[in-house]
């Protein structure tokens, strides 16, 4: 708890609104002091000093004739009653006075000019005046008793009132710390969950709006969605790569059990386990290209000429078939950074892909255009497509649209994903879309 944001936030809000509310009441008593030095005789029980002063300075400034409003307005506005009695004990406006009255007005004698009494039907004040016309008067003043005890203490004491002002202000401050803080405590219950492998954890929040804790919130559950899917992407990799190498060792492990018993196989077996390890190299050489983040691109290749070559081998390759690969561009040539054969095992892997998913008797179109700043390779098939949601993820490592196909006759599943990384790695994109043909796979690599 030393280090713990609530308690500065909460301490902070705290002493701030103290300091306030001290300043002010010592202000205040302070100003309430200055007219009157006898201030430190007064009781519990004593007014506002500030109107008591406004109405001994209006009985004193004010003609007689124009004291019977004063009063009237004293008695009709605040229920005080007033009271200005000559040395006989008379009211000057022919009042009654109640024997309380006389009693405190009693008590200003000498050089003592002010003077209080408790009553049960209110406090009384007694304030020796000097009327307009000069004539010695003494006012005595009786305030309406407080409707409630706890009212009356908190009119009559500052220390009570600061002590209430500092509790309220305390819960306040409280409910505005907790409310900054929940939403931090919130995401701390959350990351120690995700620490510990709780990938579904998530911070409810609305999806709009809300202040910068609101914010930060969304931030963690877009981190944590990211990571999970991170983490499942991770999980099926090695899963799919365990299946991978698992198929040819298992075949080896047959042909060298076959090989032990039957010497007269052994030279075929032997063959058939070296194909099965040059497999393996195939496929470990792939996984590696896959997971290589920057490659320096230290040489120039000229698109054109690569695949027109590509596209030769790929019509070879497709001729048991009837399957034509074609190349129309209206470039002579198109000059790109590149790095080794990168981006020859890229455009390779594509173009294999769509002869491999397009029908017998049909054709691989492959077209170069001049863009703004790039060079857009776009290569369609005649297949059957992909579907929508299944666009993106035909880049991802060993997947596989149609999952029923065999490993063999599919491949390992990495030639896209190989492709896709390569291009970025070159600085540009590569993207699928479905045409009314098929699929049509277009790269746009920077110039």
């Amino acid at each position: 708890m030393r280090g713990s944001i609530f308690i500065k936030i909460f301490l902070g809000f705290w002493l701030v609104s103290i300091a306030v509310l001290g300043s002010w009441l010592l202000a205040d008593s302070y100003i309430e002091t200055l007219p009157a030095p006898e201030q430190q005789h007064r009781p519990p029980q004593d007014p506002p000093q500030r109107f008591v002063l406004r109405l001994i300075y209006a009985m004193q400034n004010t003609p007689a004739e124009q004291l019977p409003a004063i009063i009237e307005k004293a008695k009709s506005k605040h229920d005080i009653n007033v009271w200005l009695l000559d040395r006989q004990g008379r009211d000057l406006l022919e009042q009654r006075v109640p024997a309380k009255v006389a009693t405190v007005a009693n008590q200003l004698r000498g050089r003592k000019r002010r003077a209080f009494a408790r009553h049960r039907e209110g406090p009384l004040i007694a304030h020796s005046v000097n009327l307009f016309d000069g004539s010695p008067r003494r006012m005595v003043m009786m305030f309406p008793k407080p409707n409630h005890q706890i009212i009356g203490l908190l009119i009559a004491n500052n220390w009570l009132r600061l002590l209430l002002a500092i509790l309220v202000s305390g819960l306040i401050c409280y409910a505005l710390s907790r409310m900054t803080t929940n939403r931090l405590r919130d995401l701390r219950h959350a990351s120690r969950k995700l620490a510990d492998g709780d990938l579904h954890t998530r911070i409810h929040v609305r999806d709009h709006g809300g202040d910068e804790t609101d914010e930060l919130a969304r931030d963690f559950n877009t981190m944590a969605r990211q990571l999970e899917t991170r983490m499942r992407e991770q999980k099926q990799l090695l899963s799919d790569v365990s299946h991978e190498l698992r198929s040819p060792l298992a075949r080896m492990r047959v042909a060298l059990a076959l090989a032990m018993e039957d010497e007269h196989l052994r030279l075929d077996l032997l063959g058939r386990m070296d194909n099965e390890t040059v497999r393996l190299e195939d496929l470990i050489a792939q996984l590696l290209s896959t997971q290589e983040n920057s490659l320096p691109l230290d040489k120039h290749v000229d698109l054109i000429a690569l695949l027109y070559q590509l596209c030769d081998d790929a019509c070879f390759e497709g001729n048991q078939t009837a399957k034509k690969v074609t190349l129309s561009t209206g470039l002579a040539e198109a000059i790109v950074a590149s790095s080794g054969d990168l981006l020859h095992k890229s455009f390779e892997n594509i173009i294999r892909n769509a002869l491999q998913h397009t029908p017998e008797e049909s054709e691989v179109r492959v077209q170069v255009i001049d863009t703004a700043g790039s060079y857009q390779v776009s290569i369609e098939d005649c297949g059957p497509g992909v579907k929508e949601q299944d666009l993106q993820r035909i880049f991802d490592e060993f997947y596989r649209v149609d999952s029923a196909r065999s490993r063999d006759a599919g491949g390992y599943g990495l030639g896209l994903s190989i492709a896709h990384r390569a291009i970025v790695q070159h600085g540009g994109a590569l993207t699928a879309e479905n045409t009314r043909k098929g699929l049509k796979v277009i790269a746009r690599i920077p110039k």
